[in-house]
């Protein structure tokens, strides 16, 4: 696999004084086989801007839970004509009125919550991966976001071993934002993710 060829401590020393399109170009390099994956959230529109830039036809995978909140399903509209993103969605197998007659939709807490996750999320996400088979996976994870995510770095390796390229990754919520307001980009600020829940959990993607 192309990441356990490359030396990741090095090239996150690297990197770490790097612009995000800087980085985006060096790994678009590696592979032409490359995804980027987005939910429409919040700060989605500074990675699929930036990216497309570099990339016009890099393939966006959305995994969309069917429990998005309006102004997702609008802000996710607005992004793909506005960037003519190559978008791939995917789905739940089961339709949300299935999933809320049998799983529902249950709070962390709830025993059904990680069938939830597995039915709306992972499933598709999984399914996402075995049909394009990446070799670099960018996304849009930073730093102390969550346990999980301040032990990984611009480049980590999913379970798979895809590289995973984060471009943003040391960018807090106040530089994105001053990014935002200088580039007039949307910002999704009602997004929920019933999976994830709480801003300190996973939703179970980046655990893969």
């Amino acid at each position: 696999m192309l990441g356990q060829e490359l030396d990741i401590e090095f090239w996150n020393k690297k990197l770490r004084h790097w612009a995000p399109g800087e980085i985006i170009d060096w790994a678009l390099k590696l592979t032409d086989n490359r995804i980027v994956t987005t939910s429409f959230g919040i700060y989605s529109a500074v990675l699929l801007s930036t990216i497309s830039k570099h990339d016009k036809n890099i393939k966006v995978i959305w995994c969309d839970t069917l429990y998005n909140e309006p102004d997702t399903y609008k802000h996710a509209e607005n992004l793909i004509e506005k960037y003519n993103l190559n978008i791939h969605k995917y789905q739940p197998l089961k339709s949300k009125s299935e999933i809320d007659a049998t799983i529902g939709l249950p709070g962390v807490e709830d025993e059904n919550h990680s069938l939830f996750s597995e039915v709306v999320k992972l499933e598709p996400f999984k399914r996402a991966l075995r049909e394009h088979q990446p070799e670099v996976w960018f996304t849009n994870i930073r730093d102390r976001k969550t346990e999980l995510r301040s032990k990984k770095n611009i480049l980590s390796l999913s379970k798979e071993g895809i590289l995973k390229v984060s471009p943003f990754y040391y960018w807090d919520d106040d530089a994105l934002d001053r990014l935002i307001e200088k580039k007039k980009l949307p910002k999704n600020v009602t997004y929920f993710d019933p999976v994830k829940a709480l801003d300190n959990r996973e939703c179970g993607i980046h655990l893969q």
